[in-house]
């Protein structure tokens, strides 16, 4: 089955919120992405400078503090050291409590002397916050393992080097150590401070972004919001801020930052903020960290809300364009397509025209008068030649390559013309053109629906003469006189072809016939409105001013 051109048709209403569609998204799009794109800009501009500015601070905060517990322990030795009645008097005693009451997160100060390079530490001087061992729960004979393990750097302090440990996994809770070079009497001496990392922890705890944690000159953990990782023992040697920081060879308290990979504890490889500093203090490093991907979090947030945002905005435009199309656009049109289509069937009157709407004011309007204006033209046209002409035309079927064909063509014209027309001015003076001209039209049509009612074809009007012929549209092909005599299919075409030529002459007689009907009643109501008019018409026999039908071949 063929299909009909419209069923190939792409619908504008689709295409218009295609293209709208299109401009919304790209539009949308490239609003959202650049708005994305520089606001994270901003947002990460901010969260270095932000980091870097706590760690600053924090490194700031945490050397006060290691400070500020140095000058206390240092105050209350030397005051031991004055008393009389040395260490082991009871003021001394007074004293040592109440420096612990003050200073309840110190949990012990030892003074180790180092007699020679080969012997053993001796504890010249000890202070013990019971209370504080007894409330945590923790062995009083930790400090000694502690000492024992940790000889070799005892020794590296009582050498002058200020040393800081993490004594932590000795004490089975967060502890951290500063070893101090000291000097009693010209002897080698170092100060053993052990305190809890609870004033460390209000120092740099961690906030919501923000991870800051402080290691040694040895890069083990000394401290860490993830208090499993200092009771461990972690190094932080192979952390990526760390090894960068030791390449740059931060050996001043400049604070300085990176971006680095890192592979979190969920094994994913993710950016990180890193900043870091050194305080002027036993070569301990404060570094600060913040994923990158929780400070573009909210840009993020904003940037899917802003994809969902544009994707409503998206489907209300095309639900919006398409039902506009519909009712705007695409119905008109469909009803402008239905028109041409039928017009190209030659369906002229079809009911379809009527309905288009001519008072819009916008290219469819247009069209649709055109339309209108096309159908009166080819209904005019059908009316004073024939409508299987104008059908003929409007579908594109006639041939005009020049060939024979056998036709029937009849001529007739008005007896006496010229005295009619002078009748017509004697009796309307200035107004017989128009009338002569009303007067044609109206015997012409009758003569013109004659000669359609019996299949003929008006050729041409010359003056008040009518050429009209039958047989003209037959799609009667004459090649079937080229056959051979032999051959019985042409003894076949050319019976059929003749009784085509007799049946147009037949029908050339009826017409002619019609005619002479309605010439005479024509006359009739002539008579009746003018009586003073006569009017005959030769058209008897068929045969006009001496010429008639004529049957035979024509080349058209």
């Amino acid at each position: 089955m063929k299909k009909s051109k419209s069923s190939h048709i792409f619908p504008i209403g689709v295409k218009l919120a295609l293209i709208i569609g299109f401009i919304v998204l790209v539009s949308l799009g490239t609003v959202t992405f650049l708005n994305s794109f520089f606001i994270s800009k901003d947002v990460r501009i901010t969260a270095e400078e932000n980091n870097l500015t706590i760690n600053s601070r924090s490194a700031s905060t945490v050397q006060n503090e290691i400070v500020s517990i140095r000058s206390n322990v240092f105050q209350i030795l030397d005051l031991i050291n004055v008393m009389s009645g040395g260490k082991n008097s009871a003021l001394a005693k007074q004293a040592e409590a109440f420096f612990f009451e003050r200073n309840s997160d110190i949990a012990e100060v030892l003074l180790l002397t180092n007699y020679n390079e080969n012997s053993n530490l001796v504890v010249h001087t000890r202070l013990k916050n019971t209370r504080f061992f007894t409330s945590n729960e923790i062995d009083f004979n930790a400090t000694d393992d502690f000492i024992s393990q940790n000889k070799k750097k005892f020794l590296r302090a009582c050498g002058g080097e200020p040393i800081a440990l993490n004594a932590s996994p000795f004490f089975k809770t967060g502890m951290m150590s500063i070893i101090l070079p000291y000097r009693e009497s010209g002897l080698n001496q170092c100060c053993v401070i052990l305190f809890s990392l609870e004033s460390v922890m209000d120092i740099l705890g961690s906030g919501s972004m923000n991870s800051t944690f402080m290691i040694n000159d040895s890069d083990d953990l000394l401290f860490h919001a993830e208090n499993d990782r200092i009771l461990s023992g972690q190094s932080m040697k192979n952390h990526p801020l760390v090894i960068s920081m030791r390449e740059n060879n931060q050996n001043n308290e400049e604070s300085r930052q990176i971006v680095f990979d890192y592979v979190n504890d969920k094994g994913k490889r993710a950016k990180y903020i890193g900043a870091y500093q050194k305080i002027n203090f036993a070569d301990i490093c404060v570094l600060t960290t913040v994923p990158l991907s929780t400070v573009l979090e909210g840009v993020r947030t904003t940037r899917k809300n802003n994809l969902f945002l544009m994707g409503i905005v998206l489907f209300v435009s095309i639900i919006f364009i398409l039902t506009f199309a519909r009712y705007a656009i695409s119905r008109p049109l469909r009803y402008l397509t239905a028109s041409a289509e039928e017009i190209q069937k030659g369906n002229f009157n079809t009911a379809i025209i009527s309905t288009l709407n001519t008072k819009r004011r916008d290219e469819i309007g247009l069209l649709n008068k055109s339309t209108q204006d096309e159908q009166e033209f080819l209904n005019t046209f059908a009316r004073f030649t024939n409508r299987g002409v104008a059908k003929a035309i409007a579908r594109k079927e006639i041939d005009f390559e020049p060939h024979l064909k056998d036709v029937t063509i009849f001529f007739s014209d008005i007896r006496g013309f010229t005295a009619i027309s002078d009748g017509f001015k004697n009796r309307f003076g200035e107004e017989s053109p128009r009338e002569i001209i009303g007067f044609l039209n109206d015997y012409m049509s009758r003569m013109v629906n004659c000669v359609t009612i019996s299949g003929g074809t008006i050729d041409k009007f010359e003056g008040d003469a009518i050429m009209a012929v039958w047989g003209i549209l037959r799609d009667d092909s004459l090649d079937f006189e080229l056959l051979p005599d032999s051959d019985p299919k042409k003894a076949e075409l050319s019976q059929l072809h003749d009784l085509h030529v007799k049946q147009d002459a037949i029908s050339a007689i009826r017409g002619t016939i019609a005619m002479r009907y309605a010439l005479m009643q024509y006359n009739k109501d002539a008579e009746a409105e003018f009586s003073c008019l006569q009017r005959r018409h030769d058209s008897y026999g068929g045969f006009v001013r001496g010429h008639g039908m004529v049957s035979g071949r024509h080349n058209p």
